[in-house]
C-alpha cells in the first residue's frame, strides 16, 4: 500500500506561524525535509510510520551549554491523515517547560509547468515607496516597534537597542496592498555584518544580506531562502547600493541581482522561514524584514502580471 503521506504539505501552526513538510522516498527509505515557522528547510532526524494513518517525525538541534557540555534537543511531530487534511502535535523542551504546538495541513498544489515569460504581460507600475513617509506600508504586528523611517527620500531600517535597558522588539512591515503575480524591482543598502529580507507576497522570501566574498549559499544574497541557491555571485561590498530585479509567477522565481540573473524562472516549492501563509495560490503583499539589522530600500516599483 502506498505511504499517504508522501507528498509536499503546507503546515499552518495554531497561534500563528506557517510550516512545510516533504515526505520521500529516497532508495527505498522514507525520509523527510521540514520547515517550521522560522529559519531553513532542513532534513529531519527520523521519520516512520507509527500505523497506516500517523506518522511520526523528529528534529534535533545541538544546544550548548558550556565548553564542556551541550544537549540534543529533540522535537516530535506526531501527524493523523484524515481524507486529504493533517493534524498534528510538535513537542519538544523549552526552558521554561515544554513546547507544545498544534496544527493542521493541507497537500501541496501541483507545481505548474515553467512559464514563458516571454510572453507575459504586465499591467501599470505601482510605485510602492513615495520617498517622503511611510503611507502605503504597515507593521505586521502592531505590538512591535517600528524601526523605518524615511531619511532624504530613502527607507531606512534602524533597530536601535538601549546600551541598557529592555530589548525592543522590532517588528517587520508590508504593504497595505496584496498582489498575485509581478515583477519588482527596488535598490538596497546593506551595512557590513546586516541582513534582511524581501518576501513576495508574504510567503516567499529573497534574501537581503552581506555576503559579499561568501561560497555560493542558498543564503547569500539574491537567494530564494534556503530554498534556491543563486547560480552565481553577483552581491557587491557591504555598504554600496545593489539592484535586485525579480519576477513571480506561476509560483516560479527569477532574480536579476546588479545585472545578473542568479535564479532562473525556478519553482519555489514551497514557503520560506517567515511566511505569513502556507498558501501558495493566495494574493499577499510584499514584506520586509526589520527585526534583523540595519538596511536601506529606494526606488521600489511592483508591476503586476495581466
Amino acid at each position: 500500500m502506498a505511504n499517504p503521506f508522501l507528498g509536499m504539505w503546507g503546515l499552518e501552526v495554531e497561534g500563528g506561524g506557517v510550516g512545510w513538510l516533504h515526505v520521500n522516498e529516497d532508495q527505498g527509505f522514507l525520509d523527510a525535509e521540514l520547515l517550521w515557522i522560522g529559519g531553513s528547510v532542513l532534513p529531519v532526524s527520523n521519520v516512520y510510520l507509527a500505523d497506516e494513518n500517523t506518522l511520526v517525525v523528529t528534529r534535533t538541534n545541538i544546544s550548548k551549554k558550556s565548553d564542556e557540555r551541550s544537549h540534543t534537543i529533540t522535537n516530535t511531530l506526531r501527524i493523523v491523515k484524515t481524507g486529504n487534511t493533517l493534524k498534528g502535535t510538535m513537542s519538544g523542551p523549552r526552558r521554561d517547560g515544554e513546547y507544545v504546538a498544534n496544527f493542521t495541513g493541507f497537500l501541496m498544489p501541483t507545481m505548474p509547468a515553467k512559464p514563458d515569460l516571454s510572453k507575459v504581460t504586465y499591467g501599470k507600475s505601482i510605485a510602492l515607496f513615495n520617498e517622503k513617509n511611510l503611507d502605503g506600508w504597515e507593521l505586521m504586528n502592531p505590538k512591535q516597534k517600528n524601526g523605518f523611517k524615511v531619511v532624504n527620500g530613502i527607507l531606512v531600517n534602524d533597530p536601535v537597542q538601549p546600551e541598557n535597558g529592555k530589548h525592543i522588539s522590532y517588528g517587520n512591515i508590508r504593504t497595505n496592498q496584496e498582489f498575485e503575480d509581478f515583477n519588482l524591482k527596488l535598490e538596497v543598502n546593506v551595512p557590513k555584518g546586516n541582513n534582511s529580507g524581501v518576501y513576495l507576497r508574504g510567503i516567499y522570501e529573497i534574501q537581503v544580506v552581506d555576503s559579499y566574498g561568501n561560497d555560493l549559499d542558498s543564503h547569500n544574497m539574491g537567494a530564494l531562502y534556503s530554498r534556491i541557491e543563486p547560480s552565481q555571485a553577483a552581491e557587491k561590498p557591504a555598504g554600496e547600493w545593489q539592484t535586485m530585479d525579480i519576477t513571480l509567477v506561476d509560483r516560479h522565481v527569477t532574480v536579476i541581482l546588479n545585472g545578473k540573473k542568479i535564479i532562473d524562472n525556478q519553482p519555489a516549492w514551497g514557503p520560506t522561514g517567515g511566511a505569513m501563509s502556507a498558501d501558495v495560490l493566495s494574493s499577499g503583499p510584499i514584506y520586509l524584514q526589520g527585526d534583523h539589522g540595519n538596511v536601506s530600500y529606494r526606488n521600489i516599483v511592483l508591476t503586476p502580471v495581466k
